[in-house]
C-alpha cells in the first residue's frame, strides 16, 4: 500500500510522490522567540519529527527546514518592555527552545534558518513582486501585497477573512491600504526599532510571511514538496505565503502538500501565549520526563486536537512503562520468537503509519505485539522490532544505566540469600534497594531491576 499523506490543499488524502523521487524537501514554520516555548509548540516539533524519521524509516532522503523569526512586532515590544536589544531577546529564548526541543528528543531538522540572515533574500523578493504589480508602497508606513491582484488568495483555506483561532498577524493594519486583507511586506521602521536599509524607506524591516519565503526560495527554490505548521497558521499566514511565492516566481504549486497540526487544548480551549494558559516546555520538562511527553504526543493523531491533562500525561507515563518493561524483559530473554508475529506486527505498523501517519493505531499495533509476546514469549527478535520502532517514535528508555557498585553489591547479596532460602534478608535487601530508586523482578531468567 502506497504511503499516503492529509492535503490540507486539496483537503484530501494523497500518494505521497515527491517530486524528484526519494528525495523530499520539508519545511515547516518555527518559533518566534520573544518568550519561552510552550508545549503546544512542543506538539507540533515532536509530531513532524516523528512524520521525518517515518519517512526516512521509509527511504526518503528528508532535507527538513524549520525557520525562526527572530524580528517581528512581538520581540520589538518585549526587547522594549525588558529595556534590551532585541538581538540579546532572541538569543536568549532561542538558546532556551532548542535545548529544550533536543531534550525532547527531536533531533531531524538539517537546518534552522533566522529570518534576520536573510534580509537580501527578503528584499529581492518584495522587489520582484513590486516589478511585477503585486505590491505598492504606502509613503511613510511600508510595502503591502495587493490581494486584488491575485485572486485564488484562500484556496488553502477556503476563506480570505481572519477568524477567532488564527494566529494573530503582524503589521497589516494600515488604514492606507488598497484591500481589507493586503499584508505588509516590508515595514518602514519607528524610532528605536530594528532597521537595515532598504529601496523604499529610510531604513525597514520585513513583514512576517515574506520571511518564511524568501528562506525556501534560497534553500530549495520557488517550489517544494511539503510545508507543515500548526493549523492556526493556514489563515493568514500560509495563504499569504502561497500569494507571494505564486506571484513572484509564476509557477504553481507553491508545495505540493502541506500538512498541519491539531490543537493543544486546556480544558477544550487552545493553548496560546495570548490567552495566558500556557504551561511553557521548561516548566513541563521540570515535571515529566521527555519521553512520557513525546508518547502523549504520539498517542492522538497529528491532525486532532489533544487536550493536557496530569491524568491524561499520567496513563502516557504508565503506558510507557509497559513498552519498557517489555522491551527489557525480551532483551534478557533466552525464548523463542513467533517470526509470523514479528512479520505480522511490522507490517500493520507500517500500514498505520503509511495512512497519514496514523501513529495512535500504530501504537495499538505495538500494544497487541506486546501482549500476544507475553502470553507466548520471546526474545532477541521481538527486542530488535521493538527497538526498529523506535527509530520512529524516539521513547523507550535507552538510559543503560550504570550500576553503582553498592546497588551492584546489594543485589548480589540479595541473590545469595535467596539461594540460601533466607527470605527474610531478600525482602528486607529488595525494600532497601527500592528506596534507592532500583526495583526488582524476579524471572526464570534471572533477576532484572529497573529504576523507579
Amino acid at each position: 500500500m502506497p504511503l499516503k499523506v492529509f492535503n490540507t490543499l486539496t483537503k484530501k488524502k494523497e500518494i505521497f510522490k515527491p517530486s524528484k523521487g526519494k528525495n523530499v524537501k520539508f519545511f515547516v514554520c518555527g518559533v518566534t522567540p520573544y518568550d519561552f516555548a510552550h508545549i503546544g509548540h512542543a506538539k507540533t516539533c515532536v509530531q513532524f519529527d516523528i512524520i521525518v524519521k517515518y519517512l526516512r524509516y521509509r527511504g526518503f532522503k528528508v532535507n527538513y527546514l524549520q525557520n525562526i523569526t527572530d524580528i517581528d512586532d512581538k520581540i520589538i515590544q518585549r526587547a522594549q518592555e525588558k529595556n534590551i536589544d532585541t538581538k540579546k531577546l532572541v538569543k536568549g529564548f532561542e538558546n532556551d527552545f532548542l535545548k529544550n526541543i533536543k531534550e525532547l528528543g527531536v533531533d531531524s531538522v538539517d537546518k534552522y534558518a533566522r529570518a534576520t540572515d536573510h534580509i537580501k533574500e527578503i528584499q529581492k523578493q518584495v522587489k520582484t513582486l513590486m516589478d511585477k504589480g503585486f505590491a505598492y508602497v504606502i509613503n511613510d508606513d511600508g510595502v503591502y501585497f495587493d490581494l486584488s491582484k491575485f485572486p485564488e488568495y484562500g484556496k488553502l483555506s477556503g476563506r480570505k477573512s481572519m477568524e477567532a483561532e488564527d494566529a494573530v498577524s503582524r503589521i497589516d493594519d494600515s488604514k492606507k491600504k488598497i484591500n481589507k486583507g493586503d499584508f505588509c511586506l516590508w515595514k518602514k521602521s519607528k524610532k528605536n526599532e530594528p532597521k537595515w536599509d532598504d529601496p523604499w524607506f529610510n531604513g525597514g524591516r520585513p513583514g512576517w510571511h515574506i520571511e518564511d519565503t524568501a528562506i525556501t526560495e534560497k534553500e530549495f527554490g520557488p517550489q517544494y514538496d511539503v510545508h507543515g505548521g500548526a493549523r492556526d497558521l493556514i489563515f493568514p499566514h500560509h495563504e499569504a505565503e502561497i500569494a507571494q511565492m505564486e506571484a513572484s516566481s509564476g509557477k504553481k504549486p507553491f508545495v505540493k502538500y502541506w500538512l498541519h497540526t491539531g490543537f493543544l487544548n486546556v480544558k477544550g480551549q487552545k493553548m496560546a501565549k495570548s490567552l495566558g494558559n500556557f504551561v511553557t516546555i521548561k516548566e513541563a520538562l521540570k515535571k515529566y520526563d521527555p519521553k512520557v511527553l513525546r508518547f502523549f504526543y504520539i498517542s492522538a493523531h497529528y491532525k486532532s486536537p489533544i487536550d493536557f491533562s496530569d491524568e491524561l500525561l499520567e496513563q502516557a507515563k504508565n503506558s510507557l512503562e509497559r513498552l519498557n518493561d517489555f522491551t527489557a524483559k525480551v532483551k534478557d530473554s533466552k525464548e523463542k520468537d513467533d517470526l509470523k508475529l514479528i512479520e505480522k506486527t511490522e507490517k500493520e505498523f507500517i500500514k498505520h503509519m503509511d495512512d497519514d501517519f496514523d501513529t495512535p493505531k500504530a501504537l495499538a499495533a505495538i500494544f497487541d505485539f506486546v501482549k500476544e509476546v507475553n502470553k507466548k514469549g520471546g526474545g532477541k527478535k521481538s527486542h530488535k522490532l521493538m527497538l526498529e520502532f523506535d527509530k520512529v517514535f524516539n521513547v523507550l528508555s535507552t538510559e543503560d544505566v550504570k550500576l553503582k557498585s553498592d546497588i551492584k553489591k546489594l543485589i548480589n547479596e540479595r541473590e545469595k540469600a535467596r539461594k540460601e532460602k533466607d527470605f527474610s534478608k531478600a525482602d528486607k535487601i529488595r525494600e532497601e534497594l527500592k528506596e534507592k530508586g532500583i526495583v526488582l523482578e524476579d524471572t526464570k531468567d534471572g533477576v532484572r531491576w529497573k529504576k523507579s
